[in-house]
């Protein structure tokens, strides 16, 4: 029976230390070109990339965080991730209409005007996710980024 007990103990203590503390965590390289992640500012026209940055002359805030990352460069992954399906951030179709649910080391987010190569697998560290769709298109003018979303729409900048 002591035995029993101190395996049961000795295998929580394992599972219990394998558990990711996400608020460790920290995004690697997005996109070829921009290798410390950088962030996207103000566009005199478009707004700033923060999260929270003001939408629509105040009527809704931004609500993820924009790397910058130039139209057809290639989007890597951050860290391990499993690929869980489309992530479309517009109701209207336009050629930026794409990008992909992610989850990775204990987060959940969502990766917006991505051109995945697949929308379901796994992918590790440093790995082509896909491309950059073409945001001058739609937004001529802007700085072109990735805009990165948690999926509880809580602010990403501290993994960044």
């Amino acid at each position: 029976m002591r035995l029993y007990i101190l395996f049961s103990f000795l295998l929580l203590a394992v599972i219990c230390s394998c558990r990711v503390d996400a608020s460790q965590v920290k995004f690697g390289p997005l996109c070829s070109g921009n290798s410390s992640n950088r962030k996207r500012g103000c566009d005199t026209k478009y707004g700033c990339g923060s999260y929270g940055a003001s939408r629509d002359g105040g009527k809704r805030k931004h609500g993820g965080l924009d790397i910058v990352c130039a139209d057809g460069a290639t989007v890597y992954a951050p860290f391990d991730v499993t690929l869980n399906g489309k992530a479309a951030p517009y109701i209207k179709n336009n050629a930026i209409n794409d990008g992909i649910n992610l989850r990775g080391e204990g987060l959940c987010f969502k990766l917006f005007y991505v051109k995945p190569v697949s929308y379901s697998g796994s992918l590790k560290k440093g790995e082509k996710i896909g491309t950059l769709l073409p945001m001058q298109t739609v937004y001529p003018g802007i700085t072109s980024h990735v805009h990165v979303q948690m999926c509880d729409k809580s602010d990403p900048t501290k993994y960044f």
